[in-house]
């Protein structure tokens, strides 16, 4: 039988640590066979994304990125997401997209941090206060509960906004003073230009990059990224699609063998050094919707029994 899974259901019944071991899990199974098709319309994007993987089943996620709809009083984001038997390829789940989304999303990043971030992180950054923003605030006050955040926007009453959401949040006003006192900084902008910079960076951070999706987008400079230790959550959705990572590798200021790991590659994505800059692209992609389908759904199964 189909189950159809809301927001709120979904909400009561997720837990962010427990989605971080979900998604390290699904990394353990074969390869996923993915399928992305992006179509552009000026600044507006339309996402298909499939994945299949062996012995979890298959997924597919539509989603549309209309930059221009808040200005109309809409969302910004829509689509679905369904999800499929491995075994005999039957409809079990249609999942709330904005469900699937949020915890994708903010947990792809907190299970990098997770690895990346020193133990002792105790100041976080959240650059952007929009919806993801407002994730990542959720989603690692689990995994660093004696951390002090703070948030940055563009518009000082969007991150005052935030501020009054989550009382014990600092708002910083100076962008390269908050960067350089934070032991980790979470970023999800929609920029197009580089919004951190190399030179506002100290050894031991943790740099979390989420907001470039599309080949003309990017949160950081050159220098940050020669300056850091690159790890993508795949290799295969991130360097040749996103602005991160294609822009610099495509004029040579950075090699593929300067990313350093993937999550399929659990030995090798790790700090290894306290003094060391960690950078992760948060890259999204079709298996990690249908890892947290998954979970989303076994997690929802095991509230009801």
């Amino acid at each position: 039988m189909t189950v159809t899974i809301s927001f709120e259901e979904g909400e009561a019944a997720l837990d962010w640590l427990a989605l971080t071991e979900a998604i390290a899990a699904g990394h353990r199974l074969p390869k996923a066979e993915l399928e992305d098709v992006f179509l552009y319309r000026g600044k507006d994007t339309l996402l298909n994304r499939s994945a299949w993987i062996d012995g979890l089943g298959i997924a597919v996620k539509s989603a549309t990125v209309f930059p221009g709809n808040p200005a109309k009083g809409r969302s910004m984001i829509g689509g679905a997401v369904t999800l499929f038997s491995d075994s005999h390829g039957v409809l079990e789940a249609v999942i709330d997209f904005h469900l699937v989304t949020k915890w994708k999303t903010a947990g792809d990043s907190l299970l990098a941090a997770r690895r990346l971030a020193r133990a002792d992180s105790r100041r976080i950054l959240i650059v952007g206060a929009g919806t993801v923003g407002r994730s990542l605030r959720q989603a690692y006050a689990t995994a660093f509960p004696q951390a002090a955040f703070t948030i940055w926007n563009r518009t000082p009453a969007g991150a005052a906004r935030f501020a009054d959401e989550h009382p014990s949040t600092a708002v910083a006003t100076d962008l390269a003073e908050a960067v350089h006192e934070a032991d980790i900084v979470t970023c999800a902008t929609m920029s197009t230009e580089p919004v951190l910079r190399g030179d506002w960076l100290r050894p031991g951070q943790h740099l979390d990059l989420i907001g470039a999706y599309r080949p003309d987008m990017r949160e950081v400079d050159d220098s940050a990224l020669i300056r850091s230790r690159i790890f993508v959550d795949s290799r295969a959705t991130t360097m040749g699609h996103i602005g991160e990572l294609k822009i610099p590798l495509e004029a040579g200021l950075i090699g593929s063998e300067d990313i350093v790991a993937d999550y399929y590659e659990p030995d090798l994505f790790r700090r290894d050094s306290a003094a060391e800059i960690t950078l992760f692209k948060n890259g999204g992609g079709a298996h990690l919707d249908l890892m947290v389908s998954r979970y989303i759904l076994d997690a929802c199964r095991g509230a009801v029994a």
